[in-house]
């Protein structure tokens, strides 16, 4: 920032980020509609397809608007209750529990105890095949979300039952309304997608150790069209305050910080050697002993 103090410029809300979710949100509705009376194989097909799409890029905007960029700092809540309207395609309820943990993710990156996005030490030393480790995949959205209940648990929040209550509401809603199937549509396609797809390699790529002593990659691939580009993860954990939109800007400027660093050309590359590169598994964390800010 010192040497290049215009990126302070680019902090703030994304103004086009609330019309973006909310599109997504009421294509989710449609789709809930047009697959009522399909086949059950037909189901699956969409959810993992295109409906499952959706749903992990709505985590990706709800993990954005966790860092306040809907509606700025100052509208701390109308960031909070977006996030629950982002969360209604997804099935389940997500946004407040995600919001609670990922704050120490960042603040406390890799600290034992404290960043629940470490795998814990039966995960390393259980699925360490290839054939534990594609199922370690498919169950990654298990784990991610049970973890923190055993790693790190916290008192459950107001805004974790309204979430629950709002999402809860809804999916019954749509069940009277068209019936299961588009339930299962949402909820498998949120399941299937952050799996074994393509776009769940961000959740490897990000900061699985690939090279010794470097934590933290980047992806700068065409994917990052869907995500909020995440992929500009390096630039994200430098300034978690700036939108997902400018993230690109950020290395732009301070090209001279980033192009140098390993990073990542391809989630499906990521996830193929995870699987088959015997020196890569959930052990390939940095873990650290970190001290409680003081306050939280």
């Amino acid at each position: 920032l010192a040497k290049y103090p215009e990126i302070k410029t680019l902090m703030g809300p994304d103004p086009h980020l609330k019309w973006i979710v909310s599109g997504m949100v009421f294509v989710q509705f449609l789709a809930c509609y047009l697959v009522k009376d399909l086949p059950w194989k037909w189901i699956f097909f969409w959810a993992y397809g295109f409906g499952g799409c959706i749903n992990h890029s709505l985590t990706l905007a709800i993990h954005d608007i966790s860092h306040n960029v809907a509606f700025g700092n100052k509208q701390a809540k109308w960031n909070r209750w977006f996030a629950v309207f982002a969360n209604l395609p997804i099935g389940i309820p997500y946004s407040a529990s995600f919001k609670k943990y990922h704050i120490d993710h960042h603040r406390y990156l890799g600290g034992n105890s404290l960043d629940v996005d470490i795998p814990t030490d039966f995960e390393g030393w259980f699925f360490c095949t290839p054939l534990r480790k594609l199922l370690w995949l498919f169950l990654q959205p298990l784990f991610y979300s049970l973890r923190p209940l055993y790693v790190n648990p916290k008192a459950v929040t107001r805004m974790e039952i309204f979430n629950a209550l709002v999402q809860f509401s809804i999916d019954l809603i749509i069940y009277n309304l068209w019936g299961l199937k588009p339930i299962i549509y949402l909820i498998a396609g949120t399941i299937l997608c952050m799996g074994v797809h393509p776009i769940s390699g961000h959740f490897i790529a990000e900061h699985y150790m690939f090279l010794k002593g470097y934590e933290t990659y980047s992806y700068y691939g065409p994917l990052n069209w869907l995500t909020f580009n995440v992929g500009y993860h390096m630039e994200h954990h430098d300034f978690p305050s700036i939108p997902g939109c400018k993230l690109p800007m950020v290395k732009k400027i301070a090209a001279e910080y980033y192009d140098n660093l390993p990073h990542h050309q391809s989630w499906i590359r990521v996830l193929w050697d995870f699987v088959f590169d015997d020196t890569i598994g959930p052990y390939s964390r940095v873990k650290r002993l970190c001290k409680l800010a003081k306050g939280s």
